[in-house]
């Protein structure tokens, strides 16, 4: 039985890089060693990471504009403490917009490191929104926001402009729309949502504004330390990268970011028209603000019918639509490698529980 692979991260990827890490996994560009024990420091391996530093920035139009990207380890979280330590000065203060769980993490981490502001929230409301009426302070630091909350199932549509550095974290939307993405001076993901296997997360900066805190940085937590040695200056996350190179590859062979946005348009488009037409049905977050990579959605009846939805999206193959506990009912992540043929079975399955109940 073919797998629908809806979860929200280790995420689906592209079936013909399975099959490229498999073979790498056995002899690596023929080098009769596997790229789990081929070193980082070998020509075979500084290909990759070369390549991949110079597509992902490739991919989103930032090439020679005077961005570094790099491939660092620790996923998002690591970066929720190296953000406030290469960026937040002495005696600073940042500000941060709170729209979901991994938001507020990156708030609680900040506040380790000065003042912190939280100039919007929609945490009394369950994260069921994204915020809109605030202004950026000119008197920060920097700014701080997160694209996409895959527990909450929002996406900011449209980001302020600002004065003062633009920071976000787009760990689970990164490459799946086109934006204007020299917009921003920081862009963060973890690579398990969209781009990779779990191990490795993408930071791209804007290295002139690096070396500006008057703050001693250990060399770990360092970004230029990290882009002096080219994402080497501890061992990489090696048969990570490559994967995530391979998901590069594949993206740029589709025609770009721009290709996959109208595909995951297409997938979002699909899903919520069931969502909005079925009765037996109704999404979580607010319409305006929909996710098109995590649609969250409840059963208008949950007691009466949860057993019988639950039977029929198993037995269909789907897998990983249980929603996050903070929120209940089902979460369906359409990541870039997702194909719309998963959507319909989904919404195939919803049509046949109404029928069933009808």
């Amino acid at each position: 039985m073919k797998i629908h692979n809806f979860s929200a991260g280790p995420c689906i990827l592209p079936q013909e890089v399975f099959t490229k890490t498999a073979e790498a996994v056995l002899n690596f560009n023929n080098s009769g060693l596997s790229i789990l024990e081929i070193s980082h420091r070998s020509k075979d391996f500084v290909a990759v990471m070369e390549e991949a530093r110079d597509l992902a920035l490739e991919l989103l139009n930032l090439k020679g504009k005077g961005y570094q990207a790099l491939f660092l380890q620790g996923g998002a979280s690591m970066e929720f403490l190296r953000i406030p330590y290469n960026f937040l000065k002495q005696n600073g203060k940042a500000a941060y917009l709170d729209t979901g769980t991994w938001a507020n993490n990156a708030i609680k981490e900040a506040k380790a490191f000065g003042e912190t502001l939280v100039i919007a929230s929609s945490k009394e409301a369950n994260y069921s929104f994204i915020p809109k009426d605030y202004s950026i302070p000119t008197d920060v630091d920097y700014f701080h926001c997160t694209s996409n909350n895959t527990i909450y199932g929002t996406q900011i549509k449209e980001f302020k402009s600002s004065s003062v550095p633009l920071i976000c974290d787009m760990s689970s939307d990164i490459f799946s729309r086109t934006l204007d993405f020299s917009k921003f001076d920081v862009i963060y993901a973890g690579a398990q949502k969209n781009m990779g296997p779990a191990g490795v997360t993408l930071v791209v900066i804007k290295e002139e504004l690096l070396g500006k805190t008057n703050r001693a940085i250990p060399n770990i937590l360092n970004y230029q330390v990290h882009i002096a040695k080219e994402s080497m200056y501890n061992t990489p996350a090696v048969s990570a990268i490559y994967t995530s190179l391979l998901t590069l590859q594949w993206l740029k062979k589709l025609g770009g970011v721009q290709a996959i946005e109208s595909k995951n348009q297409a997938k979002a488009d699909l899903l919520y028209q069931e969502i909005d037409r079925n009765p037996l049905f109704k999404g979580t977050a607010a319409v305006e603000d929909r996710s098109n990579m995590n649609a969250t959605f409840l059963l208008q009846n949950d007691a009466a019918h949860k057993e019988q939805f639950d039977a029929l999206w198993k037995a269909a193959g789907i897998s990983g639509i249980n929603g996050h506990r903070s929120v209940g009912g089902y979460r369906a992540s359409m990541y870039n490698a997702l194909p719309i043929e998963s959507v319909q079975v989904l919404v195939d399955v919803m049509k046949e529980l109404e029928k069933k109940l009808k």
